[in-house]
């Protein structure tokens, strides 16, 4: 019976969160196999059905053949996944998205392994033009390309997602990792003002993990082979995040790689992206962390 969902990047923000949902299936057992570069072992979930292995995903081959025969599907979540910082770090950036990610392309075709794997609109955005604004956005556009030519060249399978700055529980707040809320939740507890990267008036649209871990159950659930989206139908710009906060704030200097928008706008791919809207809203929810926070 095959029946191990694997997750690279399992000890991450969205693979944790996808972990928990999957064991409250009951079903199935889960494998994580995580580097820890930016994942942490505070996310670990005590249960005798998840199994966490400390790897790089080049070496996807090595750790799961003694499972290859039992594995359901593997979920590709485990990337490196910051703009700005893959012009710091190109180097580990190639390592992880185009390297790794080939590994875990192989391991799947080889096995029949069907495969989810995390997109970004940051490759894709701009008519096409943001894919190569920055080595991230570049590393995710080709993987996409080589994606459609391995249904093309083999009929293999696998379903595509598209996140849009996802928030939450388990996101990253401190470090060259960390998500924008995430950083603006840890300066609001320590009483530091908010940095905005200027101009300010970059727009995104937050997506809340649980609306996000929906979609990606749903598109495995689907089996159909799709593009599918998950963002919000509101996008705010980073200065009405951070007047959300109602505190302080200040200015960092511009940096390189940085979208003004968040959109799927145009796509150059042949496959339509299936787009779903996410039911929780920031201001909600950072109305709700303030009045905790307040509270405490």
């Amino acid at each position: 019976m095959k029946n191990i969902i694997v997750i690279t990047g399992g000890a991450g923000f969205v693979g944790s969160n996808l972990i928990n949902f999957f064991l409250k299936k009951n079903k199935y057992k889960v494998i994580s196999i995580d580097d820890y570069s930016s994942g942490s072992k505070k996310n670990h979930i005590l249960s005798k059905k998840v199994i966490y292995f400390n790897a790089h995903t080049k070496d996807i081959s090595k750790v799961l053949n003694p499972y290859k025969n039992k594995i359901n599907s593997i979920f590709h979540f485990g990337e490196f996944a910051r703009i700005y910082q893959s012009f710091l770090q190109m180097n580990k950036c190639i390592q992880s998205n185009t390297i790794g990610t080939n590994a875990v392309f192989d391991f799947c075709l080889k096995n029949k392994i069907k495969l989810i794997y995390s997109a970004t609109s940051a490759s894709l955005g701009n008519r096409g033009k943001d894919k190569n604004l920055s080595p991230y956005a570049f590393t995710k556009s080709k993987n996409l390309e080589f994606l459609e030519n391995l249904k093309k060249w083999f009929n293999f399978k696998y379903e595509v997602i598209y996140f849009y700055n996802v928030y939450g529980p388990n996101q990253i707040s401190k470090g060259s990792m960390a998500t924008v809320i995430g950083i603006f939740e840890d300066n609001y507890i320590r009483q530091k003002p908010l940095p905005i990267v200027r101009p300010g008036t970059q727009s995104r649209r937050f997506t809340h993990i649980d609306d996000t871990i929906m979609i990606c159950y749903n598109a495995w659930k689907k089996n159909r082979c799709k593009h599918y989206s998950i963002s919000n139908r509101k996008s705010y710009t980073i200065k009405q995040v951070a007047a959300l906060f109602k505190t302080k704030i200040k200015y960092l200097p511009p940096r390189k790689g940085e979208r003004f928008a968040s959109a799927l706008s145009s796509m150059s791919l042949n496959n339509r992206v299936h787009k779903s809207y996410g039911k929780i809203n920031l201001k909600d929810y950072i109305n709700l962390f303030i009045k905790k926070y307040d509270k405490s």
